[in-house]
């Protein structure tokens, strides 16, 4: 099971860094434009995946900042964002590198953001969430560029296999 959220972990850093890099030729104007997504731009996008990773992160670990909102902004600039996006997909994967089998197959307890209950449930499932949920708002960031009359950059697993950080996943 490790193996697997260590793939997890590997894959969300380079498709983070792919999307950035697509973002990366968005003017301002482009950056910040509603197209109309749930989280309405790749400005509030971006950031919404940064904030539920850190929110999921303090759940996991205890430690480190968690926004208070899901539609915060914790940076409105796209340069120091990804600066933040680097640091946290590191300590996701160190994170990731840290866990027993035991740890994986134990349960968690936190309170949730939105209406403030306690929940408990086990640890693998929740990363399970945890790393799909990334993957569901990069969707939508792939369609802002789309929206935009850009050319989207395919983030599908089996294209990070192929790369030599994913090999050892293939």
């Amino acid at each position: 099971m490790k193996r697997h959220f260590r793939m997890m972990a590997a894959y969300n850093c380079w498709a983070n860094a792919t999307l950035y890099d697509a973002a990366a030729d968005l003017t301002d104007a482009e950056f910040g434009h509603d197209t109309g997504v749930f989280f309405k731009s790749m400005l509030g996008t971006l950031n919404h995946i940064l904030v539920a990773d850190r929110i999921w992160m303090k759940r996991f670990t205890a430690e480190g900042d968690a926004p208070k909102s899901l539609d915060a902004i914790i940076h409105p600039n796209l340069t120091p964002l990804r600066l933040a996006r680097e640091a946290e997909d590191t300590r996701i994967a160190a994170w990731v590198d840290s866990l027993s089998d035991a740890a994986l197959a134990g349960r968690f307890t936190y309170v949730t953001v939105t209406d403030m209950k306690t929940v408990s449930q086990r640890l693998a499932p929740a990363m399970a969430h945890f790393f799909n949920h990334q993957t569901h708002h990069r969707g939508h960031a792939h369609a802002i560029l789309s929206l935009l009359g850009k050319t989207p950059p395919s983030l599908d697993m089996v294209y990070f296999q192929r790369t030599e950080d994913g090999r050892e996943f293939a």
